[in-house]
């Protein structure tokens, strides 16, 4: 099925949305969830392209660009909602003192920049496990964003570290489980240093997704999507109520961007599945 064109949306726009300097007419949304979109998951489409669509959707912003591209989004009235900075990756981070040095020079150098061109979020990660404990994990995590989260204050930017399933896609990654995460954020005990709670991870670790949300609402900076099982389309095929979840975290103080890390269905059109994934997270 093709995606409507531009000017279809328009039509259908509500309210007299006003086109932009790109000549942009947004599709008006509800306001109540501030949405992204993951840039990996568009790789094979050129970015202007994807931030020219994404403005036209209704979303916000773009997530996980590197630095030379933050200031791309905002040509088409977007942000880049959350940056690659230079926090370590996936298995080799926080959890092992050896990498805090590196990971500290990175965001003294890149914070700042993230501060001018309005990212309001750059990632880190635990690493994985390698055989260290958990315990041994967290008092190592927790010395690592005590040493970063004083950038993150001073520049107004926070530091997210993400929560990822070590179930199906990231075997022996530390950060795994709430309860983890949370204890190490409390620790921390910063404004500047909150989880990228990533639903479609932690609905395959542990469920239970709106309760944990809201009750831990003040730590999480961030969220992304990404349908279960499969990480594909938000759609009936899918066992999480997206909306639902939508609605919970609505419910809350939560002012932060919801961005989608689905990777589109192979024989669909990605742009159509963005937007049925918009539409329905529009709460």
């Amino acid at each position: 099925m093709a995606s409507l064109p531009a000017a279809a949306w328009a039509a259908q726009a509500q309210g007299g949305a006003q086109a932009d300097a790109k000549g942009i007419v947004p599709i008006p949304r509800k306001g109540n969830i501030k949405q992204s979109v993951s840039r990996w998951c568009y790789k094979d489409i050129p970015l202007d392209k994807l931030c020219q669509y994404s403005a036209e959707i209704g979303c916000k912003a773009i997530d996980l660009l590197p630095v030379e591209e933050w200031e791309i989004p905002r040509q088409y009235g977007l942000i880049c909602a959350m940056g690659y900075g230079g926090g370590g990756d996936i298995t080799d981070a926080l959890n092992r003192t050896e990498h805090h040095a590196e990971i500290e020079a990175n965001f003294r150098k890149n914070i700042p920049l993230a501060a001018k061109a309005g990212v309001p979020n750059v990632i880190t990660f635990s690493g994985n496990r390698k055989g260290m404990s958990d315990a041994e994990g967290m008092k190592n995590t927790i010395a690592g964003l005590n040493k970063l989260k004083k950038i993150g204050e001073d520049n107004g930017v926070t530091i997210v570290i993400e929560l990822l399933n070590s179930k199906v896609d990231h075997h022996d990654y530390m950060c795994d489980q709430s309860k983890w995460c949370f204890e190490v954020l409390s620790a921390v005990n910063s404004p500047r240093v909150k989880a990228l709670y990533d639903i479609y991870h932690m609905q395959i670790m542990e469920g239970d997704l709106i309760a944990t949300i809201q009750k831990n609402i003040d730590m999480i900076g961030h969220f992304h999507t990404g349908g279960v099982p499969g990480r594909h389309e938000l759609d009936g095929t899918q066992e999480v109520q997206w909306d639902g979840v939508m609605r919970g975290i609505a419910a809350t103080s939560y002012k932060g961007y919801v961005a989608h890390e689905f990777v589109p269905s192979k024989g669909r059109d990605p742009l159509l599945s963005l937007r049925e994934a918009v539409d329905l997270c529009d709460v």
